[in-house]
């Protein structure tokens, strides 16, 4: 079992460690190779746990239904697409104690990158850019149980259909996505997109996937009952990470180089307004009451707590260097 390295304590009115229950906000930092826990209340951080591995990072995290344990896949000390080192293993932390518990280990250098967590099969995805696939985890036993081939490189994202049944992967040197069976294990069909495409998310009614063309400032609507591009969305700058609102209204999306998020009309498909945020937005993820979006800006170290009701940043907390992925624990 790999012990906790390190443990930052904020002070806080908030005590988080009384119960393993607390909502929280997730933040994996790049740049300190840690973990932050924010407490969505006071819009506070208020521990920091290091990864344990000092020359590669975590990008990515999620958290089981119970909000009991967070997954952090350790990708490698690069970007993707570049040379470095090639992380082979995920960490288990459990949140109320904050200590890392476990791992599962991939068995060589796969890049993993991002954890999605599957309620309707109860089953743990992982992205394995190296092996070209994602790799399925049975989070009650901590086992890998299989493997889902992409049949593409640099398969860095992934959403799922709320059902389990659909896969999509945001492959991004390739400028593509695998379409998934799940189920069946295999690639359905291969979407292009564009040179090179980042970033992937699907809608409430799983009509529609999005994935930012890093090319030009538009993002591809792929209809998932033809797989293939539908229409495109023009943006003020080149997109990045997506989420939906949970009422199916709106699409906020990431936008490094104005350092904005836009917001779309998902009746319309056009953008109807551009929120200024913290330098370098990475990725968008909307609390479940659909009240807050947050987005980590990569550069400042900074997540902007935006109200959707009013569409302003109601906060700006601070997290750690890099600031990237994003998880909320129930």
């Amino acid at each position: 079992m790999r012990k906790l390295s390190s443990l930052c304590l904020l002070a806080s009115a908030f005590c988080f460690g009384s119960t393993a229950h607390a909502q929280s906000l997730l933040v994996v930092n790049q740049g300190d190779t840690s973990l932050s826990i924010v407490d969505p209340v006071s819009a506070r951080q208020i521990a920091v746990i290091a990864e344990g591995t000092p020359t590669m990072h975590g990008h990515e995290v999620a958290s089981s239904p119970d909000g009991r344990i967070a997954y952090v896949p350790i990708y490698g000390n690069v970007g993707v697409g570049k040379p470095g080192l090639n992380g082979h293993e995920m960490l288990l932390i459990d949140l109320a104690s904050r200590e890392i518990v476990d791992h599962i280990d991939f068995g060589h250098g796969v890049r993993p990158h991002q954890p999605v967590y599957d309620p309707a099969r109860k089953l743990l995805y992982v992205t394995t850019e190296l092996g070209n696939s994602v790799t399925v985890i049975d989070p009650k036993t901590r086992k890998i149980v299989g493997s889902v081939p992409t049949h593409q490189p640099e398969s860095h994202m992934l959403a799922i259909s709320h059902d389990g049944r659909r896969g999509y992967t945001a492959n991004v040197g390739p400028g593509t996505v695998s379409v998934l069976d799940l189920v069946g294990k295999r690639t359905i069909t291969i979407i292009p997109i564009s040179r090179e495409t980042q970033r992937i998310s699907i809608s409430n009614d799983d009509r529609w996937v999005f994935t930012a063309d890093q090319t030009k400032p538009q993002l591809a609507v792929i209809d998932t009952a033809t797989n293939k591009v539908k229409s495109w969305v023009r943006l003020p700058g080149t997109g990045y990470g997506t989420a939906p609102t949970p009422d199916g209204r709106f699409l906020l999306v990431a936008v490094p180089p104005t350092n904005q998020v836009a917001v779309v009309d998902l009746a319309s498909m056009k953008v109807v307004r551009n929120i200024d945020v913290p330098a370098a937005p990475q990725e968008v993820l909307i609390r479940p009451d659909g009240k807050v979006a947050y987005v980590s800006c990569n550069t400042s170290g900074k997540v902007a707590a935006i109200d959707i009701s009013q569409w302003k940043v109601q906060n700006l907390i601070t997290a750690g260097h890099f600031a990237d992925g994003l998880a909320w624990a129930r």
